[in-house]
């Protein structure tokens, strides 16, 4: 098992990261669109995230800036967290937080490791 994970490392981490950028892109998309709940949303702090989610997603999906952009968008999900979540309860189950969590570590997670080998990123150091 190690020795095929290692082998794959590049792989699963390269779905890893395009797979958070579709799924955020969607929050953002939602947020710019209104296409799930009507609700468009400029001029505020939502339509700050929701430029970010957007612009964000799109970047780490493409590998490009990718720590730099990780490092914006996990601050806007620990500001999401306490801003709109926490004031219900700090348990993530109750207060309906437990995306904006798990979004902070995916994109702790690539802060550390950078966009790696498929991106625009590895492309531009060459």
């Amino acid at each position: 098992m190690k020795e095929f994970l290692e082998k794959n490392s590049d792989y699963l981490y390269f779905v890893f990261r395009v797979l958070i950028g579709v799924l955020f892109l969607l929050h953002g998309v939602q947020k710019v669109t209104g296409i799930y709940d009507g609700k468009i949303t400029f001029l505020s702090l939502i339509g700050l995230a929701a430029v970010i989610e957007t612009i964000g997603s799109l970047f780490i999906i493409i590998g490009l800036f990718t720590r730099y952009t990780a490092i914006i968008t996990a601050g806007t999900m620990l500001v999401a967290y306490f801003t709109v979540h926490a004031p219900g309860g700090l348990n993530p189950l109750v207060n309906k937080g437990e995306a904006a969590l798990l979004y902070f570590a995916a994109f702790l997670a690539m802060i550390a490791f950078g966009s790696r080998k498929w991106s625009l990123d590895n492309l531009r150091k060459k």
